[in-house]
């Protein structure tokens, strides 16, 4: 069997793997064998290209690879549970920037008369495709990389004619992208390269400007799927079967979690990425008929303590509140300390909570809270008016009854966690500002509402040790 034969078919088994990992990962009891599958998968196709008779110096590689090792093993030991959606929007901005480092070694190389390709048109297409994508993934991560991690505002950056100029950049770049692929003139094909990798590098840092803070999930996800394309068209450069085939497995997976991000919050992909939804906060004088009115009332530990002792349904719904303040081990006690105490606890996860796909689900899952109680959207509303009391932690767009009251709202239409209809509600806040989406919660200002302010994770403690002085007694 020739050594072509065994590399394909070694390609093939770490595709196999890829598509059985993906498919566990849909699920707490198979996730981590699949993310084990993957990793099998992942470790097979990089030993057998290394083995493959195209590396002729492994200097660099080796290189790269203990850099890599360390790099990764530092981020996995010291990256809190709490940075996992900057951690994966800069993993996604490396992922573009190796993709575009792959298509720009091999323009050089070609320039330089290293190698000749067998179909030029082809080969300069698909470089192309790899530098745009992949610039825009880098440089769009980075940028929601300070986002996440609060280096710069949350908030949508707009300016006048942003559409526009984005437009003129993206025509000029396509451009561009011609010029190279059809000219014969080297140096021509030079600039045309120069301008197009500038461009891509700087569409990605203005085409995330107006994304707001509260849109992040869909950003992420898209992101995530850019940086799949960008590594397929970077196997096709090299002719790699099964980067081809990762590239596309990661591409399709995150436009399809685009597209479920999209439709929780009842919106088009195309009014997340340019509408500039939460550029600034809406003026509190604008409210449109459906607007709730009332007044922040505030309830201490002790006073909570006394609702939830007489409560026997209760449901939790995390938001990045919980994340911020590393609650959610302080979270599973407090359902334990109620369980015990004759309740029934739910946890309620809408599917855009936090700052990333599945962000709260990660953070439980790291708690130890059993799966079965985890229960999405859809299921909890009908149930929710027999809810004693909603516990909202830091959530607030995805509880907000604007979205369904209020057509002046911004989110008016999205579909939310129907918390308002519980019995009781208690929302755990530092303050009293619109936080990280930039929009007033009318949920806070209704009669059944009560506020408890500071810390999440210092607030519930106090709860749970009311509990705990009572089982002592």
């Amino acid at each position: 069997m020739s050594p072509e034969i065994l590399i394909n078919s070694a390609y093939i088994l770490a595709s196999i793997l890829f598509v059985l990992g993906l498919k566990m990962l849909g699920r707490q009891a198979t996730a981590r064998k699949g993310n084990f599958l993957s990793g099998v998968g992942m470790l097979i196709a990089i030993v057998v290209t290394l083995l493959d008779r195209h590396v002729i110096d492994y200097t660099w590689i080796v290189v790269g690879l203990v850099a890599g090792t360390v790099i990764g093993l530092a981020c996995a030991r010291l990256v809190k549970m709490t940075a996992m959606p900057e951690m994966v929007a800069l993993l996604n901005g490396f992922g573009g920037l190796a993709s575009l480092i792959v298509g720009a070694a091999e323009f050089f190389r070609i320039r330089g008369g290293t190698v000749m390709p067998e179909h030029p048109l082809f080969t300069a297409t698909v470089i192309y495709l790899t530098i745009l994508i992949g610039g825009i993934t880098f440089t769009g991560s980075v940028y929601a990389f300070c986002k996440l991690a609060e280096w710069l505002s949350g908030r949508a950056l707009t300016f006048s004619g942003q559409n526009f100029v984005n437009g003129l950049m993206l025509i000029a770049t396509l451009a561009a992208g011609v010029l190279y692929v059809l000219t014969g003139d080297p140096q021509l094909a030079l600039i045309a390269f120069a301008v197009f990798t500038l461009l891509s590098l700087v569409l990605g840092w203005t085409l995330v400007m107006p994304i707001g803070g509260g849109d992040m999930p869909v950003v992420i996800a898209m992101l995530n799927s850019l940086s799949g394309v960008a590594a397929c068209a970077a196997g096709f450069i090299i002719n790699n079967n099964v980067l081809v085939v990762a590239g596309c497995l990661v591409g399709t997976s995150g436009v399809i979690l685009s597209a479920i991000m999209c439709k929780a919050m009842n919106r088009s992909l195309a009014n997340v990425l340019f509408s500039g939804f939460g550029s600034a906060p809406a003026a509190a004088g604008a409210a449109g008929a459906g607007t709730i009115q009332g007044e922040l009332k505030p309830i201490s530990a002790e006073d909570c303590f006394g609702v939830l002792e007489a409560a026997r349904q209760v449901v939790i719904i995390p938001g990045y509140g919980m994340a911020v303040s590393q609650a959610q081990h302080v979270v599973r006690e407090l359902a334990e300390v109620l369980e015990r105490n004759g309740a029934e606890v739910r946890f309620a996860i809408h599917p855009v909570a936090g700052r990333m796909p599945g962000h709260m689900n990660v953070l439980l899952a790291e708690a130890s809270v059993p799966y079965e109680q985890l229960i999405e959207m859809d299921a909890i509303n009908p149930v929710m008016p027999t809810m004693d009391v909603a516990i909202v932690i830091g959530a607030n767009d995805v509880v907000n009854p604007a979205a369904a009251r209020d057509k002046s709202s911004p989110i008016y239409g999205m579909p939310i966690i129907n918390a308002h209809e519980a019995r009781t509600v208690i929302c755990l806040k530092r303050g009293k500002g619109t936080g990280f989406s930039g929009l007033e919660n009318q949920l806070f200002l209704m009669p059944n509402t009560r506020m408890l302010y500071g810390d999440a994770k210092a607030s519930l403690q106090g709860v749970v040790a009311e509990f705990k002085s009572l089982a002592a007694t």
